[in-house]
């Protein structure tokens, strides 16, 4: 996957409810619901109960997080 097309199908989802699962050391799994917010040049971000997010395309695309649209 490359990095800009990841980017340009978040961008595409903005304002949109969205579930990010974090697949975090020690099998420590956290999902986290909220409003897709932001996008900028490396990460984006959700707005989850007033406190904003972030990510990064990077761990979308090596499977460390996913995200579903709802």
């Amino acid at each position: 996957m490359n990095i800009d097309l990841v980017r340009n199908k978040i961008e595409s989802q903005l304002n949109k409810k969205v579930v990010i699962t974090v697949y975090g050391m020690r099998n420590k799994i956290s999902r986290y619901e909220g409003i897709l917010y932001k996008t900028y040049p490396n990460i984006f971000t959700i707005m989850n109960d007033g406190v904003e997010k972030s990510f990064s395309y990077n761990d979308y695309i090596t499977g460390n997080i996913k995200l579903r649209v709802l």
